[in-house]
């Protein structure tokens, strides 16, 4: 009985989670950045303004999410991300890993997918932000580069999608190592377990798991790309051999270490 409650009261809060997070991003677009435009004429201290904005939002929805007892979670070695200019890749078994991420990592930029910039519920803060479009091609690549020089920390996550329900990494796009050879900066690897499963790829979002889940975030110490980019007689070859050895190191380190696999 009790464990029937738990489960009906996980499926409401989830629910009532994912409306709160619908409606404050229309407030954020219809109302919020709005107002900050009036105030900052400067596009770049706008941006920054708004990504400051999203950062505590997503804080505050991670603690309503974990206040309403929908998941528990755990985090390790976040004091590596209280630096600038960080390319930040992360594996991607949940739907909410941006949202933990944007709320750990202070002038934080990502690569959303383009059909985000067109969802009413995340319009706003993506364009607001500038979060950059990953539209494919050297424009994406040019985008990161330049904001990492400008000093943010950039997020992607190379699988592009959400990773297989059976935890193993999926194929990497080529993107992020693009951006890491021809920015000249490591990678700073996080490696995300959420056990049992929730919000996977090709599950809706009422379909929760049975007990609540509890996730692991890992910030991991970085990966030098010199010596790899070295080696290589030009970018695109370093680019390909980077992505051949981040998805050993994903995939092994998510297969090697139980805590990491999805259950």
């Amino acid at each position: 009985m009790l464990r029937r409650l738990n489960y009906a009261w996980r499926l409401f809060a989830t629910a009532l989670s994912f409306t709160c997070f619908g409606l404050g991003g229309l407030l954020l677009w219809i109302v919020v950045f709005p107002a900050l435009s009036l105030f900052i004429r400067d596009p770049r201290r706008l941006s920054v303004s708004a990504r400051w904005v999203i950062h505590q939002s997503f804080r505050a929805f991670v603690g309503l999410m974990h206040g309403l007892g929908i998941f528990s979670y755990e985090t390790h070695g976040l004091e590596k991300l209280d630096r600038q200019g960080l390319l930040v890749l992360a594996n991607h078994p949940s739907l909410i890993d941006v949202v933990f991420l944007i709320s750990f990592t202070a002038r934080a930029d990502c690569v959303v997918k383009a059909a985000l910039a067109a969802n009413p519920f995340t319009r706003g803060p993506v364009l607001a932000a500038g979060f950059i479009c990953n539209n494919g091609g050297p424009a994406m690549v040019e985008d990161s580069v330049a904001s990492l020089r400008a000093g943010n920390n950039l997020i992607i996550f190379p699988e592009g999608t959400r990773t297989p329900i059976n935890g193993a990494p999926g194929k990497l796009q080529r993107g992020a190592s693009n951006v890491a050879v021809r920015g000249k900066v490591d990678v700073t690897p996080v490696l995300i377990q959420c056990s049992p499963s929730m919000l996977a790829k090709g599950v809706p979002w009422w379909r929760i798991p049975a007990r609540r889940p509890h996730f692991r975030i890992e910030v991991r110490d970085d990966v030098p790309i010199a010596s790899l980019v070295d080696s290589c007689g030009n970018e695109a070859l370093a680019a390909r051999r980077l992505t051949e050895h981040l998805a050993d190191y994903f995939t092994t380190e998510t297969r090697s270490d139980p805590r990491h696999a999805n259950a």
